[in-house]
């Protein structure tokens, strides 16, 4: 059974005029009247009394009516249901990315006060694919083929480190020899990051101060004066408290946002997609570490 000749039915129940019934449509009353006939039809019964003072139900449409509020209950409940869905955004950022990204998170959201962005960062990747995100900024190849993943560029990484301790030891003659150092190091949930593994290859015989998965604890080490940390450039650069101890980019790997193909259809999902990719790209400088 057709879901608009039951809405054509009930606009009808409810002005008892044709006329009534296409003005609250926004079609002819011509439309209304095919469409209740051929509920009529399949129904094998009228639901109408037609006269010169307008419609009045019959025995059956009397019946009929509170069955179709209830589909119309259930209709609206399913769309304000996939409208609030829309309406919120879940996106998997790497550590270090939401303060990075919060004056344009800002921005975004003062422009669009109708829509949730809400992140989750760390270490760990969430899985797209069981909805644990809508969508995920991811560093490094993507190597799923049922995901779409749009490129970005690249991330770098180089040494920093704070002048307090810059006063207690000597800055490395060479940033590949950091021995006799205090380093900051990545814990076992980033190991994977070509950071941590130029640390792990180029530290063997510095001191680990600390360990820890959030580059924001790393960052308030570093500047407190706990060691030299291998920070995300985009993070570090900002932050007056470090000193960069080389303007070489140590680490680089690629970046991309990657999502399900069918999250595409979703509007919210493109629109917070669109800002990432335009935002993220404006800014692919300061993500390199080149600038």
């Amino acid at each position: 059974m057709n879901w608009d000749d039951l809405r054509y039915f009930l606009l009808a129940a409810r002005a008892k005029t044709l006329a009534g019934a296409a003005r609250s449509a926004g079609v002819q009353h011509t439309t209304i009247g095919r469409r209740l006939t051929a509920l009529e039809r399949s129904l094998g019964a009228p639901l109408f009394l037609r006269g010169p003072e307008g419609l009045a139900l019959t025995p059956l449409g009397e019946k009929l009516l509170p069955l179709v509020l209830d589909v119309e209950r259930g209709a609206l409940a399913v769309r304000e249901l996939a409208q609030s869905r829309r309406a919120r955004v879940r996106v998997a950022l790497p550590s270090g990315f939401v303060a990075f990204l919060a004056d344009d998170l800002a921005r975004f959201g003062n422009e669009h006060p109708d829509l949730t962005f809400e992140t989750v960062s760390g270490g760990q990747l969430l899985d797209l694919k069981r909805g644990e995100a809508d969508l995920a900024v991811r560093i490094g190849p993507i190597l799923d083929v049922e995901l779409v993943a749009r490129a970005i560029g690249e991330v770098g990484w180089s040494l920093y480190a704070s002048p307090r301790y810059l006063e207690s030891h000597p800055t490395p003659a060479s940033p590949y020899d950091l021995a006799g150092h205090n380093v900051i190091a990545y814990g076992a949930d980033l190991v994977s990051l070509p950071a941590a593994q130029w640390l792990e290859a180029h530290a063997a015989q510095a001191t680990t101060a600390l360990s820890t998965n959030e580059i924001t604890t790393m960052v308030d080490a570093a500047a407190s004066g706990a060691g030299i940390a291998m920070l995300p450039c985009m993070v570090a650069e900002p932050d007056t408290r470090l000193v960069r101890l080389t303007p070489e980019v140590l680490a680089r790997r690629e970046l991309s946002i990657v999502y399900r193909r069918e999250a595409r259809m979703n509007d919210s999902v493109r629109e917070v997609t669109s800002f990432l990719l335009e935002t993220m790209r404006s800014r692919k400088a300061e993500i390199s570490g080149s600038n």
